[in-house]
């Protein structure tokens, strides 16, 4: 799959485009090609990708990147550095400090949302693959007025309901699942977040979960976007990557394996092929 990434053929990223954001790096950048490359074969659609380093970019990527994605946008550690020193100096938030040195989820949050500029931002996981026109997405894009996110296929939270609403002093929704979220950066208050993920995991530990958990406490019972499970598929069983099912794809726990195994083909195979029929259309036979 890191192979075949490097051979899938240019997505523009349009500066006018509807933006949507990626934590990514030199681990993780194939997958987000793949998710790029799916998205830009299911609509028509102008966006604007906004490609954050996890940490791990070095110059290569950064080419590879601009390369593969003319257009884009890279949020470099530096740029994230002076965003944190703006928004997060470490003095008044060590906690969400200390968790951006061990446990990258977090940087969903922290460094996405502490970027200038929108105030709504949609941040995908690379883990996924379109299928269809996102159509649901694309309406809350280009007119974003509430938080958005995707349901999961089992509540994964990882800290007690009771906990979460007695901290919130809200109603947790239930089953919210971050592959695709959508949240207003400016409606964040970095002090509670603080204040919940220290107490969160004084009280029941740490989790690995934690990120999903503050985001489901940060919509808490705002009305929201809630993207249906049935077209945006948390965990697609066998048959759903086998038929292509629904408009999105997230690939966690078991369906992992029919990611790696089968469904990144399928997607590369359409690629290819797609790509050889405008080439044989250009040319000149006569």
């Amino acid at each position: 799959m890191k192979k075949a990434s490097l051979n899938l053929p240019t997505v523009i990223s349009n500066p006018e485009g509807l933006p949507i954001y990626f934590l990514t790096g030199k681990d993780y950048l194939y997958q987000t090609l793949f998710c790029i490359h799916s998205l830009s074969k299911a609509t028509k659609v102008n966006f604007k990708f906004i490609l954050i380093d996890d940490g791990s970019m070095d110059d290569l990527i950064r080419r590879q990147i601009h390369h593969q994605l003319p257009g884009s946008q890279i949020i470099t550690s530096l740029m994230i550095k002076e965003n944190l020193n703006n928004f997060l100096p470490q003095h008044l938030y060590p906690y969400l400090h200390h968790k951006r040195s061990i446990y990258p989820h977090i940087k969903k949050l922290t460094d996405i949302h502490t970027i200038p500029g929108s105030s709504w931002k949609l941040v995908l996981d690379s883990d996924m693959l379109f299928l269809n026109e996102p159509d649901e997405l694309i309406s809350w894009l280009q007119e974003p007025k509430e938080p958005l996110h995707m349901i999961d296929c089992e509540e994964s939270y990882g800290y007690s309901e009771k906990l979460m609403s007695e901290l919130s002093r809200t109603t947790i929704p239930s089953l919210v699942n971050v592959g695709a979220i959508g949240l207003n950066s400016q409606q964040i208050n970095w002090k509670t977040l603080e204040a919940w993920a220290q107490s969160l995991e004084e009280k029941e530990g740490a989790c690995y979960y934690l990120e999903q958990a503050l985001t489901a406490m940060l919509i808490g019972d705002k009305k929201s976007t809630v993207l249906d499970k049935k077209k945006y598929i948390v965990n697609p069983s066998q048959n759903d990557i086998i038929n292509q099912n629904g408009v999105l794809h997230h690939y966690v726990d078991l369906s992992k394996e029919g990611y790696f195994k089968k469904a990144w083909k399928m997607h590369s195979n359409q690629q290819i092929k797609s790509f050889q029929v405008q080439t044989l259309s250009t040319i000149d036979y006569d």
